[in-house]
C-alpha cells in the first residue's frame, strides 16, 4: 500500500515505478521493503508520504545453509567439552620480546621450531580443541613438510587466526583504543581460509577508568567485533569475539559485573543487528575479577559466581561456547578460577573452557633462563611442562582441578606483597 499525498497525486506513476524496483531489489538481496517505518537505506520520497525501507539482514540470512551449517560446526568443535584453546597468536614481535628476556634468539626458524612443540604435544588432542595461529604461523610447515593448520587438523584440533593489526588510540576518547584491520579483512580472511584456517579471533581491549568505560569506546569496539564477525563469516570463518577489559586499575567486583554486563550487552545487540549467524560464533571473554589494585578481598569462589552472573544476564544462550582469556594470570591463579567458574555454572547451557596464551607459554619460556643466552630451545623440557598443564587446564575447564587453598583468590596488593 502506498499512501499518496493529494499534491503528489501527478508524481504517483514515478513514485509506484521507483516502489516495485526498490521492491524487486530487495528481493533479490533478500531485504525486506518497509513503507511505514523510517527508512534506514535509502530515503523518503517526500515526508510522510513514501518510505522505502531495506531492513537489516537476520540471523545470517545472506548466508547459505550449507554456510551455516559449517559455521556451527566449527564453533561446536571448538566448544567441546574438557578442551580449550591454545593461543599461540603472538606476532613476531611479541614473541620475539619474550624470547629475548629468556636468552633466545628471535629468528623466524626459532618461532617456527617452538611452535611446532606447541602443536606436536603428545597429550595436546586429549586438551585442546583449537589453536588459535598468527599469520606468519599458518604458512609454515612442519620438519616433515605438512602445513601447521594440516597437522593441527589430523589430531582433532580446529586451526584458526587472528586476523586484526594494530592498537590504535580513538582520538579525544581519553586514551581510549581501537583495533585497525577491518578495511582489509574479507581479502585476509579468504586467504587464511585457502590456507587451512577454520576460525579467526579479533580483540577488542578496553579499560575501566573511574569505575566505567565511556559509551564512546564501548560502542566503538563492539560495532567493530560486529563488523569483524559478519565479515569472517562470509569468507567461512567462524569468529571468536574477544572484548577484553583490563585487570589495570582499583575498581570492586560489583563494579567488574556492571561494565562487563555493559559491554557484553552492546557486543550482542551490535551482533545481532548486524546480521551475524550466532550460532556460528565463539566468546572470548576475561573472567570477570576485580582491578589488580582492588584493596578488597574476593574468593575464587566469589569470582567464579560473578563471571556466571554476567553471563546470565546477557550472553545469547544460541552461542554454544565461552574461551575465557588468561590476562595476565598466572597459570594457578587462572585455572583457579575457570574450576571455580565451572563449579558455579549449574544449569548454564555454554561449554566454559580456557583459551590461553601467556598463562601456559610464560613457565615454558622460564626454562630457556637456565641456559647460556643464544642456546637452542629446550623442546622436549617444554613439552614435558606443556602436558601438565595442558592436563591442569582440562580439569579446570570440567569442574575438576583441585587448586591449593586461596589458590585463585584475589589478594589486595599490600596483603599480597606481605605474604611473599
Amino acid at each position: 500500500l502506498l499512501l499518496i499525498s493529494p499534491r503528489c497525486s501527478h508524481r504517483i506513476p514515478r513514485m509506484l515505478r521507483a516502489a516495485a524496483l526498490t521492491i524487486s531489489i530487495g528481493s533479490a538481496c533478500g531485504f525486506s521493503v518497509n513503507f511505514f517505518n523510517k527508512p534506514s537505506i535509502g530515503r523518503d520520497v517526500r515526508a510522510g508520504v513514501v518510505a522505502l525501507n531495506m531492513i537489516d539482514c537476520h540471523g545470517g540470512a545472506h548466508l547459505s545453509v550449507e554456510q551455516k551449517k559449517a559455521l556451527r560446526e566449527t564453533a561446536e568443535l571448538v566448544a567441546r567439552s574438557g578442551k580449550g584453546i591454545t593461543a599461540c597468536d603472538e606476532g613476531p614481535g611479541t614473541i620475539g620480546d619474550r624470547f629475548e628476556k629468556v636468552g633466545i634468539v628471535n629468528t623466524e626458524e626459532n618461532r617456527r621450531l617452538y611452535r611446532q612443540m606447541l602443536f606436536t604435544n603428545p597429550v595436546g588432542s586429549d586438551y585442546l580443541s583449537a589453536a588459535i595461529l598468527d599469520p606468519e604461523t599458518i604458512f609454515q610447515r612442519s620438519d616433515a613438510g605438512e602445513p601447521f593448520p594440516s597437522l593441527l587438523m589430523s589430531q582433532g584440533i580446529v586451526p584458526g587466526v587472528k586476523p586484526h593489526l594494530k592498537v590504535a588510540t580513538l582520538p579525544g576518547a581519553g586514551g581510549a583504543t581501537v583495533m585497525q584491520g577491518l578495511d582489509s579483512l574479507g581479502t585476509r580472511c579468504r586467504s587464511y581460509y585457502e590456507a587451512g584456517a577454520r576460525f579467526a579471533k579479533w580483540r577488542s581491549p578496553l579499560v575501566i577508568k573511574d569505575g566505567d568505560i565511556s559509551d564512546l569506546a564501548v560502542r566503538t569496539n563492539m560495532e567493530d567485533l560486529a563488523r569483524y564477525a559478519l565479515i569472517c563469516q562470509s569468507e567461512g570463518l567462524m569468529p571468536i569475539v574477544e572484548p577484553d577489559i583490563s585487570l589495570q586499575g582499583d575498581y570492586d567486583l560489583e563494579t567488574a559485573i556492571r561494565v562487563n554486563v555493559k559491554v557484553q550487552s552492546h557486543l550482542y545487540k551490535a551482533m545481532l543487528d548486524h546480521g551475524v549467524y550466532m550460532e556460528g560464533t565463539t566468546l572470548k571473554p576475561n573472567m570477570v575479577n576485580p582491578g589488580k589494585s582492588c584493596q578488597r578481598k574476593y574468593t575464587a569462589e566469589e569470582l567464579g559466581e560473578a563471571t556466571i552472573t554476567v553471563l546470565r544476564r546477557c550472553m545469547p544462550c544460541a552461542m554454544p561456547g565461552v574461551n575465557f582469556l588468561s590476562g595476565g594470570q598466572s597459570l594457578e591463579d587462572a585455572a583457579a578460577r575457570l574450576n571455580a567458574i565451572n563449579r558455579a555454572k549449574g544449569n548454564s547451557p555454554w561449554n566454559l573452557s580456557f583459551s590461553w596464551s601467556q598463562a601456559l607459554q610464560l613457565p615454558l619460556l622460564e626454562l630457556c633462563k637456565k641456559n647460556p643466552p643464544g642456546s637452542p630451545l629446550p623442546l622436549k623440557e617444554m613439552s614435558e611442562l606443556l602436558s601438565k598443564e595442558l592436563a591442569m587446564a582440562g580439569a579446570a575447564a570440567r569442574g575438576e582441578y583441585h587448586p591449593a587453598p586461596g589458590q585463585g583468590d584475589h589478594i589486595p596488593p599490600a596483603k599480597a606483597a606481605v605474604v611473599a
